[in-house]
């Protein structure tokens, strides 16, 4: 006949049966908490705008507020993974088809980002838990290879000829060339920079571009000298204010870049009939540097430092600002202050000279 348990008998069961399920007893004395409402999306579209940068808000805000406009009223924790990729159907078939339009990809591509992003801040406010994220169950379609390319030294002459000649501000929009072509920055980079930047006795810039990245970037005297000026003769006010400005002194702004490369088309067809940008002139001169210097230059030229713009290697062989420097003095002709008095521009490269636009 069996022994059957006491009281102690029990109590030992229950207390060996918490601890393997990591449970104490002082767990089992706690009132539960009532569970979190979930905000809509009206509600939390509102809040993640406030938290994210501000070129995120520009890409997203579009995409967000189609989704205000399908789902404003539900809550998150709502809509299914089937509904997103429904959502993202019917953006691409709403999508005004320009010239440039690939086969309206961006815009399922840039929902489901906006949608990731939405959810991931919902993650960490514990609104939802990772499995039972929707955005993470949609795949986003796949990314084409980009159509843009380097330009000839033939086509880089005749668009910085025709900036240079036409237009209401020909002083402003060769500035403006000649900076991205010597420092293979961003539009967003260019637009960012600020007096307080420029450092015209070492020759260099202060780049913030995506992602929140700052760092010092090598120009030519003379570049240094056309900023400096321009900034005499157009500002003059507080160094930390943006540096490109119109001749009343107002800054530009992107549509800056929009209006030249609009002009630029009218008068080069193949600029309008390719859609060529700035972007494509930092493939111009990245592509340059990396056949003439080879890569570990030409990414430390481009301003990349993270572990995902390249392999394992590049971190044994990252290029400093004085090859960056050297590069420069090459593509520009000219001598640079942070190199040896004694080390010459390379006069030949093998005839893949790239000709900046003249002063």
């Amino acid at each position: 006949m069996g022994r059957g348990y006491n009281g102690d008998d029990e109590l030992a069961a229950a207390r060996l049966l918490l601890a393997r399920l990591g449970v104490t007893p002082e767990q089992l004395l706690r009132v539960p908490s009532a569970p979190r409402a979930v905000p809509t999306f009206d509600e939390y579209i509102d809040r993640v705008s406030e938290a994210v940068t501000a070129g995120t808000g520009r890409v997203y805000g579009t995409y967000w507020n189609r989704v205000r406009e399908a789902w404003g009223s539900r809550r998150l924790n709502e809509p299914s993974p089937l509904e997103i990729r429904q959502l993202a159907e019917r953006m691409k078939e709403q999508l005004v088809v320009r010239r440039n339009s690939r086969g309206r990809r961006t815009a399922a591509e840039h929902l489901t980002s906006s949608l990731r992003c939405l959810y991931s801040y919902a993650e960490a406010d514990g609104l939802i838990t990772e499995s039972a994220n929707p955005a993470k169950r949609v795949p986003k379609p796949r990314r084409l290879a980009s159509t843009r390319r380097a330009l000839s030294e033939h086509q880089l002459s005749s668009i910085n000829e025709v900036a240079a000649t036409t237009g209401n501000d020909p002083e402003l929009d060769a500035l403006i060339l000649r900076l991205h072509i010597e420092t293979a920055c961003r539009r967003g980079g260019g637009l960012a920079l600020r007096r307080a930047d420029l450092d015209t006795e070492q020759c260099v810039v202060q780049l913030h571009e995506k992602g929140e990245t700052v760092r010092w970037q090598p120009i030519s005297p003379t570049l240094a000298t056309q900023l400096e000026q321009h900034w005499g003769d157009r500002a003059g006010g507080n160094p930390t204010d943006q540096l490109l400005r119109y001749r009343d002194g107002r800054p530009i702004t992107s549509r800056r870049h929009d209006h030249l490369w609009q002009r630029l088309g009218r008068y080069l067809p193949w600029v309008a009939t390719q859609q060529v940008s700035t972007h494509w002139l930092r493939h111009t001169t990245l592509t340059w540097v990396e056949r003439s210097f080879g890569y570990a230059v030409a990414r430390a030229f481009a301003g990349h430092n993270g572990r995902s713009d390249a392999g394992t290697t590049s971190t044994y062989v990252r290029a400093d600002i004085y090859e960056v420097a050297q590069a420069l003095a090459a593509l520009t002709g000219e001598s640079h202050p942070l190199l040896p008095v004694a080390s010459a521009p390379v006069a030949d490269l093998g005839g893949s000279s790239i000709k900046v636009v003249a002063w």
